[in-house]
Formats: C-alpha cells, sequence, structure tokens
C-alpha cells in the first residue's frame, strides 16, 4: 500500500500547502458533522460557520467528497431574528434591555442544515439556514441559497435559481442509487476511470453493470 494512499483524517492532503484541508479531522463543535474527504480551500472551516450556538439545537451536516471554496459562509438559525413582533431588534441579547428570549416559536427556527455528497459550492456562496443541497449538486460563485437545491442540479445567482440538471434523469437515478461515495476508499480509488470520464454514454453502462 502506497503511504499516500487516501486518509480522511488527514488535515493537510497537498504536502506542503495549508490553505487547503480536509475538514472532518478538524471539527471541535458537536453541531457540525462532516463527511470523509470534503474539503474546503482554507487553512480552517469553523470560522465559515455562523451564528451557531448551541440554544438553537441545530446542526450543520455535510456529506463526503464536497469541495468547499475559499469564502464560503454557512449562516445558522442563530442569525434570524423575530419577524412576527413590530421590531426585529433582538432586545434580548444586549446588556440592559428588560426582555426575556421569545418563544422558540416566535423565531423562524429552519432546522438543520444539511449538504449532501460531491457538492461543489462555489467561491464566497452564502447557504442560509436550514437549506438541503442535494448530492451532487453545484453552487455556483456568490450564490445566496435560501431554498433546496436538488441531486445533480446547478444553481447560481442571489437568490440562487437552478440553471439546469447536471444529467439526465436517467444518469441521474444512476448515480443516486449507486452511491460510490459510499464505497471503500480501495474500491473509490479503481472507480476514479468512471468518475472522471467525460463519455456519458459509455459512464451510463459502466454504473448500469455496477448496480445491477
Amino acid at each position: 500500500m502506497s503511504n499516500n494512499f487516501p486518509d480522511p483524517m488527514t488535515v493537510h492532503p497537498i504536502a506542503g500547502y495549508d490553505k487547503e484541508i480536509y475538514v472532518k479531522p478538524t471539527i471541535k463543535n458537536p453541531q457540525i458533522v462532516v463527511g470523509d474527504f470534503t474539503y474546503i480551500a482554507d487553512s480552517e472551516f469553523e470560522s465559515h460557520v455562523t451564528h451557531l450556538y448551541p440554544w438553537n439545537n441545530d446542526k450543520l451536516i455535510i456529506g463526503k467528497f464536497c469541495q468547499i471554496a475559499a469564502g464560503v459562509e454557512f449562516v445558522m438559525n442563530g442569525a434570524n431574528h423575530q419577524m412576527n413582533a413590530v421590531s426585529t431588534f433582538p432586545f434580548y441579547t444586549l446588556q440592559g434591555w428588560d426582555m426575556k428570549a421569545p418563544a422558540k416559536e416566535d423565531l423562524p427556527l429552519k432546522g438543520d442544515t444539511v449538504i449532501g455528497n460531491d457538492v461543489w459550492i462555489g467561491q464566497n456562496a452564502v447557504i442560509l439556514p436550514g437549506v438541503h443541497i442535494g448530492d451532487g449538486a453545484i453552487i455556483g460563485a456568490s450564490a445566496v441559497v435560501g431554498s433546496d437545491v436538488e441531486p445533480y442540479t446547478i444553481v447560481a445567482g442571489n437568490p440562487a435559481k437552478p440553471v439546469r440538471k447536471r444529467f439526465d434523469d436517467e444518469l441521474i437515478g444512476m448515480l443516486l442509487k449507486w452511491r460510490w461515495w459510499d464505497k471503500p476508499v480501495e474500491e473509490i480509488n479503481k472507480l476514479i476511470p468512471i468518475l472522471t470520464n467525460s463519455d456519458l454514454d459509455s459512464v451510463k453502462s459502466q454504473i448500469k453493470e455496477l448496480i445491477l
């Protein structure tokens, strides 16, 4: 076995370069869950997750093999203010104001933020609270994602809107069934010729044999 065999607990997967890290081995906050081999183009990750407070009980859950560019921000539920009253000012968070914290049902809490597997998030994109992004999706640079994104769909803009599906429905269905990211590392290494092949008809026929 090569000394360079992929290890998801390696922090710096590029020798001598500290501006790209595998995220999983660096996580300390229990409200952040990240899968194997997901990386960010930065020397650390948790500062990219903002307004994540323990009293909201929300989580950021990111799958395997995601590619997160520099400047990406995951905005969590703690950023939300009460919107069903006359003022949105959060008096209860600041010293000296006579206000108790509002009931949770009075806050626009949207639950966990969930990112699938093999998702590419472009530079300076912002992912808003409670968003679910499907496997294989691509988020354009500087996009602001406030609603769910279907698997293998490209979105861009502010607010982010679908641009197109990456593949036809048949191939998307096959990929979601195949779930290559859940295979053992040794097997994924052998699958790289399929995963990087731009001849999609050939890819379909090869995957079809593997999932039968």
